[in-house]
């Protein structure tokens, strides 16, 4: 721990330079990494969504590969296919771009759920089955979405079964005053995120001290009584009278996981009550359903969080 951690806390400050005004963003970008866990970033156009992706894959010195998903992607697209070839007279399997370590699938809800579901099996299961064969994905496979909020025209919401194997949905807001007004003094300097040369980026860390330190994170110490308080929160949302549906037991794993790493982060090899609660807004909001009468009534997700977080007393 005392090796690694460092690094991935200088990882965290190097992708902050780039991505100007999104702390949270950043931290829980990190948490999700440690943790192997898919993520959604959902934001207004313009808001640097594809550029932190494209800078964090940089700075792990991972493979990483884009989709542009629109109406027309099949999901041979994104998984491959087998293709014949004249010359030897035997087919030839060509890879999609899924066989990667980092995957950013761009604007994910605006392609049809039959090209949606080809990434069910790779996020689960962390393999691809073409023609009956199963082929592994690499060992650091990790997928980001994004999504517009605003854009309902032409998109195709996430069905519940896939929004679960989503580890966290972040939300990436519009930065405060005093860091646009930093990018607006960049720009003046002459810096152009379009075409921001990210080869000019030094790397930080490695695709093996990615994978080591996710083994460290198993190792962090839960109590019991931390086990059973995380336990409770989980149930409540089963039993919340404005929720539609609860958080599945996929989501209590990954909730430990994400609390473990949330705690090495922290320079911890112990999980505390804040762990929880820090990742329980990012890793709940798109597993839950609010229940008709509680939408039309104005509830929010994150203020349900927040009002379930209260209902369960924290443990000493």
């Amino acid at each position: 721990m005392s090796e690694i951690q460092p690094v991935f806390t200088q990882l965290a400050k190097a992708l902050s330079q780039v991505v100007v005004g999104q702390p949270a963003l950043v931290q829980n970008l990190i948490v999700a990494l440690l943790s192997g866990g898919h993520v959604i970033l959902e934001g207004v156009p313009g808001t640097g969504k594809t550029l932190t992706v494209k800078a964090l894959s940089r700075l792990v010195q991972a493979e990483f590969r884009r989709i542009q998903l629109t109406p027309d992607v099949l999901p041979s697209d994104i998984l491959g296919t087998n293709i014949f070839d004249f010359n030897t007279r035997t087919f030839m399997l060509k890879k999609g771009p899924v066989f990667t370590q980092i995957l950013l699938a761009d604007e994910i809800n605006r392609t049809p759920p039959k090209t949606q579901a080809a990434l069910l099996e790779a996020m689960e299961e962390q393999q691809v089955t073409l023609d009956g064969e199963s082929l592994l994905l690499p060992d650091l496979f990790w997928v980001i979405a994004t999504q517009n909020s605003l854009e309902f025209e032409g998109t195709y919401p996430l069905p519940e079964a896939q929004l679960d194997r989503f580890l966290f949905k972040l939300i990436v807001d519009y930065p405060d005053t005093q860091s646009e007004r930093q990018m607006l003094l960049n720009a003046q300097a002459g810096l152009q995120t379009k075409r921001l040369d990210l080869e000019k980026l030094q790397p930080i860390a490695t695709v093996e001290q990615v994978l080591l330190a996710r083994q460290a994170v198993r190792s962090v110490r839960v109590t019991e009584a931390l086990l059973d308080y995380l336990l409770a929160l989980v149930q409540r949302t089963r039993q919340h009278p404005d929720l539609a549906l609860g958080a599945s037991p996929r989501s209590a794993v990954a909730w430990l996981q994400a609390s473990k790493a949330n705690a090495w982060l922290s320079e911890r090899d112990y999980v505390t009550p804040d762990d929880i609660k820090a990742t329980a807004f990012p890793l709940l909001r798109h597993r839950l359903i609010l229940r008709p009468e509680a939408q039309l009534d104005g509830l929010k997700m994150d203020g349900v969080i927040s009002a379930l977080l209260g209902q369960v007393a924290v443990p000493r």
